[in-house]
């Protein structure tokens, strides 16, 4: 009975394997060849940011997306970690190519961030949660205004000087923030595959429930926390270097965390390709909105309408609602997997009775 049902799966299963094994081969050499065919820096810049967005958003998505405690608060870590690099490359008198080696205490700097952050925002549920990340968020804002003597205040800090052409900066970047968001993809695929990532779904099904089961619910959310800031600390050491300053307005930047939320909801919130895609579209158009559109207020605008859009008619995203619609289109209607069907009793031995009549009890009686 096993033989008939599990040979169809086991082929379907190595289908989509080797099916999505071949996209993931397709995308990356996309991704590679892409600066080679589009050499326009101005291309590039778009890409640039998006691959920048990339990172980030699978990082909010480890903590975010995994264990359903929505966070306006990573422009916390990402504007750390810029001023960090920029602070450590001026005191210590670091310029050129050995300013990435900066980057680990980015990182550093980020988790150290997210520990008591997440230690007091964690107590907390979810609403409760959003409005904690809200207001770390705004307290680091105004240190960064008013610490003049290291952040530079309103004026902000530069970064450290890169030896590299103008004709090879873009590029030089996008291969750099090409290498974050692959690093952070392959991370989000091993959580979501582990009994950590396990972990975190059940909090955000039912954290009372996975309490009960033996989840260690604040030291496993404490953990995705701490990586996801540390992540994204880094990835503000690195847009730093690209953007060459940083600005409490622009490293804390309330829209920043918005512009993730939008992303990940548009793309799949908890899945691994959609917040990727959803930074793919979101990072290109709100840039090219802010550089085209002379009222600066118009594209923030447009992107909540979008938001609106998609909370009320693609709520699960684009990735699992595409994926929804291919598998109805390939099944038409019919179970993706055949039912398993038990076999018919055995008839019992006969014993020379003559069959019963419709809606007469058999004949039980044995001759003697």
């Amino acid at each position: 009975m096993t033989g008939p049902v599990t040979g169809p799966v086991m082929g379907t299963v190595s289908r989509q394997r080797a099916a999505t094994g071949l996209a993931v081969l397709v995308l990356a050499v996309v991704a590679i060849v892409f600066p080679l065919v589009f050499s326009s820096p101005v291309v590039t810049n778009y890409a640039v940011y998006a691959l920048i967005f990339a990172a980030v958003v699978s990082a909010w998505n480890v903590f975010s997306g995994f264990s359903g405690y929505i966070s306006l608060g990573h422009a916390v870590f990402f504007g750390s970690g810029a001023y960090t690099l920029g602070i450590a490359a001026k005191d210590w008198h670091i310029n050129g190519v050995g300013v990435f080696g900066l980057l680990p205490l980015a990182a550093a700097v980020g988790a150290a961030i997210a520990i008591p952050f997440g230690l007091v925002a964690l107590r907390v549920r979810r609403h409760t949660f959003i409005v904690i990340t809200i207001a770390v968020f705004f307290i680091f804002q105004l240190m960064a205004f008013n610490f003049q003597s290291f952040t530079g205040g309103t004026t902000g800090m530069s970064a450290p000087f890169l030896p590299w052409s103008p004709t090879s900066f873009n590029d030089r970047f996008y291969y750099i923030s090409l290498g974050c968001a692959a690093a952070m993809i392959v991370i989000a695929v091993l959580i979501r595959r582990s009994r950590f990532g396990l972990q975190l779904r059940a909090i955000r099904d039912d954290e009372d429930r996975a309490r009960g089961l033996g989840v260690h619910a604040m030291r496993v959310k404490l953990m995705a926390f701490v990586l996801s800031g540390a992540v994204t600390a880094v990835v503000g050491g690195v847009w730093l270097l690209y953007l060459g300053q940083v600005q409490p307005q622009t490293g804390y930047d309330p829209l920043f965390d918005l512009a993730l939320v939008l992303m990940a909801f548009l793309g799949g919130l908890g899945t691994i390709a959609g917040p990727v895609l959803g930074a793919l579209i979101i990072a290109p158009g709100q840039l090219y909105l802010t550089i085209r559109l002379t009222n600066g207020y118009l594209s923030e605008i447009l992107l909540g309408a979008l938001f609106l859009l998609i909370v009320l008619f693609v709520p699960r995203g684009l990735v699992p609602t595409a994926g929804e619609w291919i598998r109805r289109l390939r099944t038409r209607g019919r179970p993706a997997v055949e039912p398993v069907t038990a076999p018919a009793p055995a008839a019992a031995p006969s014993s020379g009775a003559p069959p019963a009549r419709p809606g007469e009890a058999p004949a039980t009686e044995v001759r003697r």
